[in-house]
């Protein structure tokens, strides 16, 4: 799984809240399940043109990462809990394809 620091930064963000430890997230890293796969400074540029775009969501910068990642990464899904990424286009108008948990279930 590709992501970015601003993604993991959340994600250990989010497990702290809710009373979790990030140990398994750090594991994932170890293990090579999840890679960084984005430099925030060498795609600044089009992240913050991303953020521009969507200001009236407002996008976060972790958002525009995946959404960047996205347009870098073209055959991989994003995995999010956001509904946010329902709306996100990559490369302009392209939907994003997005691997998200039914919340019913």
């Amino acid at each position: 799984m590709l992501t970015c620091e601003p993604v993991l930064t959340e994600a250990a963000f989010l497990l702290k809240r809710e009373g979790r430890d990030a140990d398994p997230l750090f594991e994932l890293l170890e293990r090579g399940v999840i890679r960084v796969a984005l430099d925030v400074q060498e795609q600044q540029t089009d992240l913050r043109a991303l953020m521009n775009r969507y200001r009236n969501r407002p996008m976060s910068l972790a958002d525009a990462c995946l959404v960047r990642l996205s347009e870098l990464e073209a055959s991989g899904e994003v995995f999010t809990l956001d509904s946010d990424f329902r709306v996100y286009r990559r490369h302009g108008n392209k939907v994003i394809p997005i691997l998200m948990p039914d919340p019913r279930n």
